[in-house]
């Protein structure tokens, strides 16, 4: 799943990261390199020993360094990502675009509400609302992945407002 819990603040916070998913994995990364370099090696063995080697081998290393760059430079720009922040007092969303600001939404965990709409504009349509303000949580993830996201973090809601009730009724 392209998000994952983060291991709880010392204040009890509870953290958890939404990133893109990646097709590319860092085990991919490494056939993708290994091939790469392996099929650009094949012409230079023709001329192995020759000068003609030397005039191509820049252009073959070249090309393979041209290709580690692109993939690192899209690993570290990573695209957009959330963190979603719960604790008894607030929650709040930060959703971190490439070139843009971070942009940020909170509300009071017990007045929050998921939803996961079918008449949205992409199906399974998971929003936030506080009953002031609606926002999109997970915008690049699958059907599927929202419908996970949304038991998972409706179980954390649950869990963060169920003993502030229990305080209250004892």
């Amino acid at each position: 799943m392209p998000y994952a819990w983060q291991p709880d603040d010392p204040d009890g916070t509870r953290r958890l990261l939404i990133w893109r998913h990646r097709s590319l994995t860092p085990e991919g990364f490494a056939w993708v390199i290994g091939i790469s370099a392996a099929t650009l090696a094949l012409p230079l063995l023709a001329v192995i020993g020759s000068a003609v080697m030397w005039g191509l081998l820049p252009f073959a290393l070249a090309a393979l360094a041209g290709l580690w760059w692109a993939v690192q430079r899209g690993w570290k720009g990573g695209g957009a990502f959330e963190e979603v922040a719960l604790n008894p007092a607030e929650m709040s969303v930060t959703r971190h675009d490439p070139g843009r600001p971070a942009r940020r939404w909170q509300g009071n965990p017990y007045w929050v509400r998921l939803t996961l709409r079918r008449d949205g504009p992409v199906e399974d349509y998971l929003t936030l609302s506080d009953g002031r303000r609606e926002i999109e949580l997970g915008a690049f993830l699958s059907p599927e992945e929202r419908r996970s996201l949304r038991a998972d973090l409706a179980a954390a809601l649950s869990d963060l407002v169920r003993p502030a009730e229990s305080r209250l009724h004892p």
